[in-house]
């Protein structure tokens, strides 16, 4: 199968980008829209997740050249709550906790009267359920929000089982959000594991929330519990963050071979420093006009660190200015330095990026399209070469997503050239489309 990537220039041009229409400045907070007094309430919807077009022309973002220093909207605000609701928690007696605890939350939500606060004995693991009887999910997709106060070591799993024991378990691997400032995110996450026997999507018994954690507790809220369609294929983008140059004159010819786009995030200081390793801004610009996509890293220290939010405010601004002075065409994507986010960050990035993020992991950690929070992604290191390859299986039979991280080869959070070289091959041979945050973020914004 010939997988050869288009530049962005050429996809935004086969896409009718280059007629986008405008969209008015920034949605109005969610609580004051709705008079909505809860005391946590971060998700600030308009429920508009419809997009005019399916050809990219009405999506905004998606711009032919360099973008413009500020979004046109709030990315997570317009597409906060996608496809449609399949709980919205009002009303727990439908769900049984089976382990740890499980109570109304009616101070912490993220829409509506109440959300579902989680909460271990301990170190034990939280297991809730509810009935499934008269629910059809075939071709679909599932996503939730989620808030939590012990982030990093944790894994929330969503299985379904049909009435004859068989399962599907959707699983996000690890959740990267910053402490103390904690706010609410939305998780659309992959399939990663399945029975031998296809459970029946459309004779289905009962669906399981699973907190899994190494800590000496857990505490986690979920909201908002949503359906939306499964793409038509499998997609799957490769990251390399930082800007070596092991990447440039090692990976680069080898995506030049097979003709597969890379998403590049490189760090304006090391650019400019133009040594010890990393990449020049007329390698990147070289890299640029074939095809690769170069996007925000910014300042690289963990953002949740700066002093305040102005601080973290002007860093967004000044990294943006840098990229757009640079004639670097990714801008209105991030990924967060250290994968590192918290609430303030979030709210201030959305001014400036579409899409990014990430909530990292060393296992599978996939994501549907169509459901994710678009700043809040998930990924996977890219240090093994079976687990990336299972992140390749998974994300094509299942057509969903996955992200795989780069760094440099003599890394430990990188595999060997000589393995890289064999993932590119396999990804080759595999019915699957490699993509950059132009494809991902146009399937996101389309309201599917």
């Amino acid at each position: 199968m010939d997988r050869k990537r288009a530049s962005r220039r050429r996809f935004l041009a086969l896409a009718g980008a280059t007629g986008i229409a405008g969209m008015a400045g920034c949605m109005e907070q969610f609580n004051s829209m709705m008079g909505n007094k809860n005391k946590d309430n971060n998700n600030n919807n308009n429920n508009n997740n419809k997009s005019n077009s399916t050809d990219g022309s009405s999506i905004p973002g998606l711009v032919d050249g360099v973008p413009p220093l500020e979004t046109e909207l709030n990315s997570r605000k317009q597409y906060g709550q996608p496809g449609k609701s399949l709980d919205d928690f009002s009303n727990l007696e439908n769900w049984t906790v089976v382990q740890g605890t499980g109570e109304a939350d009616s101070d912490i939500v993220f829409d509506g009267e109440q959300s579902f606060k989680l909460q271990s004995n301990g170190s034990e693991n939280i297991t809730v359920e509810k009935s499934l009887q008269g629910e059809d999910l075939t071709d679909t997709d599932l996503s939730f929000a989620v808030r939590t106060t012990t982030p990093m070591q944790i894994t929330i799993n969503v299985r379904i089982v049909d009435q004859f024991g068989n399962q599907k378990v959707y699983s996000l691997r690890n959740i990267s959000y910053r402490m103390p400032d904690v706010g609410w995110f939305r998780s659309s996450p992959g399939v990663f594991t399945q029975s031998s026997v296809e459970p029946s999507l459309d004779y289905l018994d009962r669906l399981e929330i699973r907190v899994l954690h190494s800590k000496p507790k857990a505490e986690v809220w979920i909201d908002d519990l949503r359906a939306h369609k499964t793409a038509d294929t499998g997609y799957v983008m490769l990251s390399w963050d930082d800007g070596w140059t092991d990447y440039y004159e090692t990976a680069a010819p080898l995506h030049d071979e097979y003709g597969f786009s890379s998403v590049q995030a490189v760090i304006p200081r090391r650019v400019e420093q133009a040594g010890g390793g990393y990449m020049s801004l007329s390698q990147v610009q070289e890299r640029q006009e074939k095809g690769d996509q170069i996007v925000v890293h910014g300042t690289h220290k963990p953002i949740h660190e700066l002093e305040d939010e102005a601080t973290i405010a002007e860093h967004f601004k000044r990294d943006k200015e840098w990229f757009i002075q640079n004639e670097l065409e990714g801008a209105n994507y991030i990924v967060h330095p250290h994968n590192s986010f918290d609430k303030t960050s979030l709210k201030q990035a959305a001014n400036y990026h579409y899409c990014g993020g990430f909530n990292q992991a060393g296992n599978v950690n996939t994501t549907s399209v169509y459901g994710f929070d678009p700043l809040v992604l998930p990924r996977t290191i890219g240090n093994d070469l079976e687990i990336s390859k299972r992140c390749i299986d998974l994300a094509a039979q299942y057509n969903q997503c996955t992200i795989l991280n780069f760094h440099r080869f003599d890394a430990n959070n990188t595999m060997s050239a000589d393995d890289y070289e064999s993932l590119l091959k396999y990804i080759n041979d595999t019915d699957i489309e490699v993509i950059t945050f132009d494809d991902l973020w146009k399937l996101r914004a389309s309201g599917r």
